[in-house]
């Protein structure tokens, strides 16, 4: 699209391992301060990537207050060196150290909560994680409706630090998604407004990824978006797929970051979640964004 430009992909770390770990699974990606790219799979492994290679250097493994494995999806590497990780179980915000010892765990509202605690549907809460430029605002999306909301609405929930760090509750946001999709991805752009990554799969045909460009959040409380790219229309650069896909390019993408700029264009690099299946690939996209 005359926004989105793909300028390579890797799938280096397809069914690899790292130090006994598999290197898949991967939900979410975050350039830390190092100048290293954190990787998060959703079965609690936080992993440190060269940020040009993306070959492992590292791997940490995260757990609840009681010890259990976390269904981790949301991933934010705080400029003080911490990491702030959201779970869809429950759902939850937490924040762990770089050693993967748990510090803190944020307060959710209790509308959010998985059913019957509250109306959010299960494997359906806080897909996306992401740090408002300033460092002031975290905002946590929503991958499905709550019950009783309409199919397309999905909820953006904000929390303000405070002056000791902390994070308090603050502002809630809705956000309307093209039918058929979730909210796979939120990552906020230099200027504030949020590039959010939207997906679907129909069994058959394959997956349906969507760029879209969202309100800074601010003044109102829906979110306007417009369409940077359809990923099934990117040039496919040889790329296999190992089931039916609209694009052989295409997999079930659910990690974003900006990673830099060149030229007056974000550069972002999108990440697939493999699900530890043979037919799907963990494979990384490069994109320039003109946002």
């Amino acid at each position: 699209s005359p926004a989105v430009s793909l300028t390579g992909y890797s799938d280096t770390l397809d069914k690899a391992t790292y130090d006994g770990t598999y290197v898949g699974n991967l939900s979410a990606l975050a350039p830390d301060r190092r100048g290293a790219l954190a990787a998060l799979s959703d079965r609690s492994s936080l992993f440190r990537l060269d940020a040009r290679t993306l070959k492992p250097r590292g791997v940490v493994t995260l757990a609840d207050e009681s010890g259990a494995a976390l269904d981790s999806e949301g991933l934010v590497a705080d400029p003080d060196g911490t990491y702030l990780v959201s779970s869809e179980t429950e759902p939850s915000v937490r924040r762990y150290s770089h050693t993967g010892e748990l510090l803190g765990r944020l307060p959710v509202p209790d509308d959010l909560r998985t059913a019957p605690e509250g109306r959010a549907r299960a494997n359906g809460s806080f897909e996306g994680l992401t740090l408002l430029p300033g460092g002031r605002t975290l905002l946590a999306s929503m991958e499905y409706p709550l019950d009783g909301d309409p199919a397309d609405l999905v909820r953006f929930q904000t929390w303000q630090r405070t002056r000791h760090g902390d994070f308090r509750l603050g502002a809630q946001y809705t956000y309307r998604t093209d039918p058929g999709l979730g909210v796979s991805e939120v990552t906020a752009a230099p200027d504030g407004r949020l590039l959010v990554l939207e997906r679907g799969f129909t069994a058959g045909v394959g997956n349906t990824v969507r760029l879209q460009l969202a309100d800074r959040p601010g003044r109102g409380t829906a979110l306007r978006k417009r369409l940077l790219a359809d990923l099934a229309d990117c040039p496919s650069l040889g790329a296999t797929a190992k089931q039916p896909q609209p694009n052989p390019l295409l997999d079930n993408f659910e990690g974003m970051a900006v990673t830099g700029r060149s030229g007056g264009r974000l550069e972002v690099l999108v990440v697939s979640d493999d699900n530890q299946n043979d037919v799907q690939t963990t494979r990384f996209l490069r994109l320039r964004v003109r946002a």
